[in-house]
């Protein structure tokens, strides 16, 4: 379970992995959260949001890994287009719905998430996403 996520809107990877050290500063729009796995978090919202296998969807490479601390230390990835573009489509009633079946699916796990940060998390991400989209830019994730 992760200390810091951010996730950041920037305009391609290369500028997304010039946040591997520091994390993203003021220059990307940026949300923070903590206290869950994000890289297993998109990978579940990506599945309930726009269908999908948990399985398939790594076995393809998501979340695609752009810089990596393998001492378990930071991570930035990007976030993908198919996630990018179900949060960015999804309607308020139906972001609801997925905060809730991922608090579902993370409480079977063993992990408690309060389904109003949950509900928060999914607005506020698909607010940075379409503001990235309008931008012409990418949804990353640094992870600390």
């Amino acid at each position: 379970m992760s200390i810091i996520v951010k996730f950041f809107v920037a305009p391609d990877d290369t500028a997304a992995t010039s946040t591997f050290q520091t994390g993203p500063g003021p220059a990307f729009e940026s949300l923070s959260f903590g206290k869950f796995d994000p890289e297993e978090a998109v990978v579940e919202w990506e599945c309930l949001l726009a269908g999908g296998d948990f399985e398939d969807l790594v076995e393809a490479g998501e979340p695609r890994i752009l810089a990596e601390d393998n001492h378990g230390g930071c991570v930035v990835f990007a976030i993908s287009p198919g996630l990018s573009t179900a949060l960015a489509d999804a309607e308020r009633p139906r972001l609801r719905e997925i905060a809730a079946s991922w608090v579902q699916l993370r409480a079977k796990e063993g992990e408690i998430i309060d389904v109003e940060i949950a509900d928060r998390i999914m607005s506020d991400l698909a607010t940075l996403v379409s503001s990235a989209c309008r931008q012409g830019q990418g949804v990353y994730c640094w992870v600390a």
